[in-house]
Parts: structure tokens; C-alpha cells; sequence
């Protein structure tokens, strides 16, 4: 994980990640974790569209991401 991508994320960095768009569609899986834990961390993950969140949660459930209060 990149510590230069972890001061740099911001929401729609985030989502760009996630969604694979704008030049992230070569994002490794870790900076995929990366990005779905800010999205978790900052609680907007709750504010996007279904997807967001179902996945958010199942990622949560397996273990792959954390709950932002654990």
C-alpha cells in the first residue's frame, strides 16, 4: 500500500478507485482495500448509491475492510 495514495485519498479519488475509472483501472487490490476503507472511514460510504454500501458491508462481513469505530 502506498503511503503517497493514503495522504492523498479524498472522496472522489475513492470512487474513481473503486470504479476504475480515470487512469485508476490498473488500481492493485490493495489500494482497492485502501479505498473502500477511506470510503468506510469517512462515512459517506452510507451517503453513495446501494452498491456502495452492500459492498462496503460485505467486505466488512469477510473481514477485507473494518468498521470505522473498531
Amino acid at each position: 500500500m502506498s503511503a503517497q495514495l493514503r495522504e492523498a485519498m479524498n472522496p472522489l479519488l475513492a470512487c474513481e478507485i473503486i470504479e476504475g475509472i480515470c487512469g485508476c483501472e490498473n488500481a492493485s487490490e490493495d489500494d482497492h482495500i485502501l479505498a473502500w476503507q477511506y470510503v468506510i472511514d469517512t462515512g459517506i460510504v452510507w451517503m453513495l448509491p446501494g452498491f456502495y454500501g452492500r459492498t462496503a458491508q460485505g467486505l466488512i462481513d469477510s473481514g477485507v475492510c473494518h468498521r470505522r469505530d473498531d
